[in-house]
């Protein structure tokens, strides 16, 4: 069978996932901001809230830019806005050497600066890729999302040794040079699906049909409905659970391990290592059991870890374990939501739209860290109470995903695929 013309010049779309994938790596160096913390702390003579404040800021500024960068996509391509990103995170962790004097610079660089570059970067992948394989939408964004969570494992050790050599300011200067010069040249591989794209001989099966809008919608149609803010209260508390143990993982594990610093870094790599994985793993199961479920999944899983998760603190080795299980859900969350986004609003406007409901990203990203070091002193953190409250809030969520899916089937926005007719 003859190709179309058009086809014959379309770029291959697994070379932009793999690119896209290189940039997330180096954008979700951000996770391994535990491994600054201590050092920071010591560096600026500060408490931990108010140095574990550079990571929420982080988030923060991530959150917000990506609501509007979802739009500057759909308008100058994800090659153009990817570059800016790059530029921006590259420049704000390299200008973090020279803020030393006061941890306010550390807030503006760091923190602001660079969260706006990482947030630029974040959605274009998204939106960019899940455009590109409508066929594969759980799959493709767990795999972009896995780049993200996987950039803590190689960051995560490589930071902890920089700091011990070279202290903690110029070891910001080697890795901002580093991103920015990685994320700018894979950038330039991105292009923009052609509109209304499906792969040669491709048709949705009856399960891709499941839970899918039957509509597109806009942004301001999508505010308009309960299930935008279901949808994002879920990704809210499932980024509180995990930022909220990532931001304090390499203090965490020194406290209750007696581990050194180094060797307390593994934890973060650990859960790199299944942030990662669980953002494909999840993302790829949810094209099975759709989106609804896996959510309630993670849910009901992170409730128990957390629950039982202080009776193994004391032991390393053991440690591991429910941090690995914690990062896996946490990247759970992301790798599921955009295709969740995109199946209850439709692909066309789903970067924008999942764009603005990652200010939930930045909620998170400012109450995980706020509660698990909110008890206790500065000398003496307890972070045993935080973690049962939020088992709490992981089972109580548990009903969201089933509340976000009956409100769409409701309206009559969604396909409902019947075993009798397969339609």
């Amino acid at each position: 069978m003859s190709r179309s013309p058009l086809r014959l010049f379309l770029p291959n779309r697994w070379v932009i996932a793999i690119t896209a994938v290189i940039m997330q790596l180096a954008l979700g160096s951000v996770y391994a901001w535990s491994v600054f913390l201590n050092p920071v702390i010591a560096l600026y003579h500060v408490t931990g809230p108010q140095a574990d404040l550079t990571f929420s800021i982080v988030l923060l500024a991530l959150g917000c830019t990506a609501g509007f960068g979802g739009y500057l996509n759909n308008r100058f391509g994800p090659r153009v806005i990817a570059t800016a990103g790059g530029i921006l995170y590259g420049l704000g962790v390299m200008l973090a050497t020279f803020a030393a004097s006061h941890l306010f610079l550390l807030y503006l660089t760091f923190g602001i600066i660079g969260g706006i570059g990482v947030g630029l970067g974040y959605i274009v992948a998204l939106a960019m890729l899940i455009k590109w394989f409508p066929d594969r939408r759980g799959f493709i964004s767990g795999l972009a999302a896995a780049g993200f969570g996987g950039g803590a494992v190689i960051t995560g050790l490589v930071a902890a040794a920089l700091i011990k050599s070279i202290g903690v300011s110029s070891t910001f200067l080697y890795l901002g040079i580093g991103y920015l010069v990685v994320i700018v040249i894979v950038a330039q591989f991105f292009r923009t699906a052609p509109e209304g794209y499906v792969p040669a001989g491709w048709t949705p099966s009856a399960r891709q049909q499941t839970d899918r809008s039957v509509r597109e919608y806009t942004l301001p149609e999508a505010l308009h409905l309960p299930r935008w803010y279901i949808l994002w209260l879920m990704l809210a508390l499932n980024v509180t659970a995990g930022v909220g143990v990532i931001s304090v993982a390499s203090p965490l594990a020194q406290k209750f391990s007696g581990v050194a610093p180094l060797t307390a870094a593994f934890i973060v790599s650990v859960i790199g290592i299944f942030n990662a994985l669980g953002r494909f793993f999840w993302g790829w199961l949810s094209d099975g059991i759709g989106r609804p479920f896996t959510f309630l999944s993670l849910f009901v899983i992170q409730a128990i870890v957390f629950a039982l998760m202080p009776s193994v603190v004391s032991n390393f080795t053991l440690l591991l374990v429910p941090a690995a299980i914690i990062g896996l859900c946490c990247g759970g969350g992301f790798g599921t939501m955009p295709a969740f986004a995109a199946d209850f609003f439709g692909p066309k406007n789903a970067g924008t739209i999942y764009g603005v409901m990652l200010t939930a990203w930045s909620a998170g990203g400012i109450l995980g860290p706020m509660l698990i070091t909110s008890f206790g002193t500065t000398t003496n953190p307890d972070y045993v109470t935080p973690l049962y409250i939020i088992a709490v809030i992981m089972l109580m969520s548990a009903a969201l995903p089933l509340i976000a899916r009956r409100l769409a089937r409701r309206r009559g926005d969604i396909v409902e695929v019947t075993a009798a007719t397969g339609h």
